[in-house]
């Protein structure tokens, strides 16, 4: 990946490009595998070549993803990796005007269910994985009583907390580590809430 930083969408025109559900699938699954072809990717989404090179190039016009070395001695092969370590979408960035907001919503609603959807895909595959991941693997609600101070400070440490998970993670795997090495999708939501 170009950066080793997040990049912080704040331009309608760049949410919208990820805000589409083959092109936010896309983005996760080059952002799992760190570079692909097309033809790798059509395959996993099953959907036409020429469809998922369209929309790659979409998402280059943005800057959300590049070309990435070859990784095949195949020089037709064009190879796509993301342009950064993740992309971050914050409210504060599309306030102001109703065409922001509403396309904000749309793409908090899109992925939302996409990642809903990632983990009915695991529920009905969960007695494939195995009792050690099935006993690793978890889901919980906490319901807390906090000011919108707290739930910043929690949110914080809480990215504090996985970053230092990932980071070990791929150092581990760079050092050979692979074994037993599986992606893992973390969902967290903090919102507040009324009875």
């Amino acid at each position: 990946m170009a950066s080793k930083e997040n990049r912080q969408i704040t331009d309608l025109g760049t949410l919208k490009a990820l805000a589409h559900p083959l092109r936010m699938k896309l983005y996760r699954l080059l952002f799992v595998a760190e570079a692909a072809t097309a033809s790798q990717l059509a395959e996993q989404v099953d959907e036409a070549v020429s469809l998922v090179s369209y929309h790659l190039r979409k998402l280059a016009e943005h800057g959300l993803v590049e070309e990435a070395e070859p990784r095949s001695g195949d020089a037709r092969e064009r190879w796509w990796q993301p342009a950064s370590q993740g992309v971050t979408v914050r409210d504060k960035d599309f306030q102001g005007a109703p065409e922001k907001v509403a396309a904000h919503l749309a793409a908090s609603r899109l992925f939302q269910e996409q990642r809903s959807e990632m983990y009915r895909t695991y529920l009905d595959e969960r007695a494939h994985w195995g009792p050690e991941w099935s006993a690793a693997a978890y889901d919980s609600e906490s319901l807390l009583r906090l000011t919108a101070g707290e739930l910043a400070e929690l949110k914080k440490d809480l990215h504090d907390v996985l970053k230092r998970y990932d980071e070990q993670g791929r150092a581990r795997e760079a050092a050979g580590e692979t074994e037993g090495r599986e992606n893992v999708a973390l969902h967290l939501y903090g919102f507040p809430f009324r009875v």
